[in-house]
Order: C-alpha cells, then sequence, then structure tokens
C-alpha cells in the first residue's frame, strides 16, 4: 500500500472512553454505480456507538480526559439549538459525572425537537443568548464561564464543533484507523471526502494524512463557512495539531482542499441537491444522512463527479460524520417536500 497501518499516537494524551471501535469500512456498490464512481467506500462514523454522536465522539473522548484531569465538575458546551456537538457532549458530560450546560444561539423554540430535544433528556441547562448570530454563543459562553468560576466552580467550555487541536487528535487517530482498514482491504483510494463545517475533523484528517503518507486527499465540502476563512482555520488547526501530537510533518496550503459550492441556502439549511442526496442514499444503501452536512457533502460528491472533477475511475473514501438527529427535527420540511422527491431516483 506504500503506508502504513494502524499505530498510536506518538504522544499519550488524557482520554475518557467513549467510542466503540474501529468503525466500519465497506464498499457502497449500489451507491458508487448512481454516483458514476469506480468504487465508493463509506468509512461509518456514523456508528461511533455512543449517543448517535457520530464524528463529535472521537473529539470528546480527548476534550472530556483533559476536563477531568483538570477536575472540571461542569461542562459548558456552545452551538446552535440542532448541535450534533452539543448533544453529544452534554449526554458525555453526564456519563462522566459532569452538570452539562448548552449554551445556544437563538430563542427557545416551542417545541423541543431533534437533538434540542436530546439535550433536554440529557437534564442539560439551556443558556439560548436570544441572537440568531452564531458568534453570540461566545461571549455568553465566556461570561457564563467567569460567572461559575467566582461562584467556586469548575467549568471546562468546549468551543463550536470540539474543533481544537486536542478534539481533532481522535481524526488523526481515525486516519491511522482507515489506513490499517484499507491495508486489510488492499485498497488505495485517491480522495477521502468529508463534510466540513467547523473545520476540525477535516484538519484532524488532514494532519493525520501527512503523518501517514497517505496516498489520498482529504477533500472537505464546505457547508458552514467560506472558502477563504474555511482554508486559513484548517491550516491552523492541523498545523496545532500536528505540533501537539508532535507528528513531526509540515503541513501547506497544498494539502488543504475545499469545496464551497454545495452549501445550498445556507448553513442549517437544506438544499434541493443535498435533499436528492440524501433520497439516493437511503434507497440505494439503507444509508441515514442529515440535511446539515452528509447530505451536501454526498450531493457535492455526486456533482463533482458529473462534472468530470473528480475522475469516474477513481476510488473515493466518503466519510459518514453522523448528524442523523437533525433529520427528525426537521420531519415538516421532508413532509411538505416528499411529493417533490417522489420521481424516479436519479
Amino acid at each position: 500500500m506504500g503506508f502504513p497501518g494502524q499505530r498510536p499516537l506518538p504522544v499519550e494524551l488524557p482520554r475518557f472512553p467513549l467510542a466503540h471501535l474501529p468503525t466500519p469500512l465497506h464498499d457502497a456498490p449500489r451507491l458508487a454505480a448512481a454516483v458514476g464512481l469506480a468504487r465508493l467506500l463509506l468509512k461509518r462514523d456514523d456508528l461511533t456507538g455512543f449517543a448517535g454522536g457520530g464524528n463529535k465522539v472521537r473529539k470528546l473522548e480527548f476534550l472530556l480526559g483533559d476536563a477531568l484531569r483538570r477536575r472540571a465538575d461542569t461542562l459548558i458546551a456552545v452551538g446552535g439549538p440542532q448541535s450534533n456537538c452539543v448533544r453529544t457532549a452534554v449526554a458525555a458530560a453526564r456519563v462522566a459525572g459532569l452538570e452539562p450546560i448548552a449554551v445556544l444561539y437563538g430563542r427557545p423554540p416551542e417545541t423541543r425537537e431533534g437533538n434540542l430535544l436530546l439535550d433536554t433528556l440529557a437534564g442539560a441547562r439551556l443558556v439560548f443568548t436570544g441572537s440568531d448570530d452564531r458568534e453570540s454563543t461566545e461571549p455568553a459562553a465566556d461570561a457564563l464561564t467567569a460567572e461559575l468560576r467566582t461562584a467556586g466552580r469548575r467549568p471546562c467550555l468546549i468551543r463550536r464543533g470540539g474543533a481544537t487541536p486536542l478534539g481533532d487528535a481522535g481524526y488523526v487517530e481515525a486516519s491511522a484507523e482507515l489506513a490499517a482498514q484499507l491495508v486489510a482491504l488492499d485498497v488505495r483510494p485517491d480522495l477521502l471526502v468529508t463534510a466540513s463545517g467547523s473545520c476540525g475533523t477535516q484538519a484532524g484528517l488532514i494532519a493525520g494524512a501527512a503523518w501517514l503518507g497517505a496516498p489520498y486527499r482529504v477533500l472537505g465540502i464546505l457547508v458552514s463557512r467560506p472558502r477563504a476563512e474555511s482554508v486559513e482555520r484548517l491550516l491552523d488547526l492541523a498545523r496545532g495539531t500536528a505540533r501537539l501530537l508532535r507528528l513531526g510533518v509540515r503541513i501547506g496550503r497544498r494539502q488543504v482542499h475545499v469545496e464551497e459550492r454545495y452549501l445550498g441556502p445556507g448553513f442549517g439549511l437544506a438544499s434541493p441537491e443535498g435533499d436528492a442526496a440524501l433520497r439516493l442514499a437511503y434507497e440505494r444503501e439503507g444509508l441515514v444522512l442529515d440535511p446539515v452536512y452528509t447530505a451536501k457533502a454526498l450531493a457535492g460528491l455526486i456533482d463533482l463527479v458529473r462534472r468530470g472533477e473528480i475522475p469516474r475511475a477513481a476510488t473515493v473514501v466518503f466519510l459518514h460524520t453522523g448528524g442523523e438527529p437533525i433529520l427528525y427535527a426537521r420531519h415538516r420540511h421532508y413532509a411538505e417536500s416528499a411529493p417533490a422527491m417522489m420521481g424516479a431516483p436519479t
């Protein structure tokens, strides 16, 4: 294969075990045929096995391990009302014996569905900023952290998406796990595709690919931030992760690959192309995607193949990062759009 299989991280970090690993890697022949690819493999991080947390579980093992090392008694997670990271973090906090607090942008909705319902089931304290600005969570969380410290508490603050070098270490480790699976299958992929929002997962994959000498490019389909901001953020996070773990690699702009054409109407909003991809994945492979992240990532892959920007002869790994509870919070959207989606499969 030309690159090593599973290997431990060079630096041992404290962690709190949550995930059931390794997650499966398997062929998706029917979806590959529909997309027009020679071979498509699915890396099933939707099956990390804790609270339906998908990719966030790998990050939280390290983030929570560090929080416990610091003797934290409270965990504060920030994001939107349907944040996958917040939902998984509050569940993990409960399991670890910490008090969970969710700082969310926007206002309390009339009904609690999807991830917000699960936050409620976990008994999390919900703090809404009252502003639709996603950035409003940062000062609110900082103020709450200071307030709790003044009161003698020991809070741990997890930023949006868990996207820090420490959290991203989870996807350096995932890269080694994937490498071992590829070696076992004697597969040499050309491309690894993932949704990229807060950029942490892709940054860890970039650092991991550089460390392992992987043969594939890591392509992020942007679902949140504009291209220029994402590139700078990916570079900063990937380099920070490489330094933290002492990977001994240099990461440059040529290793950062992103596509911003598939955001649709905006972050958190379904797109027609994403809806079509979501339905296609379910019909062809029984694969449940979410409208915010994975559906848009698959829509991007489909379109790039059709445009000839990804060769049909390519072997591609698609990282399924989870997030299905968001789908259930959008049931009205799909109930209303179902008639328009009932044509022949793509």
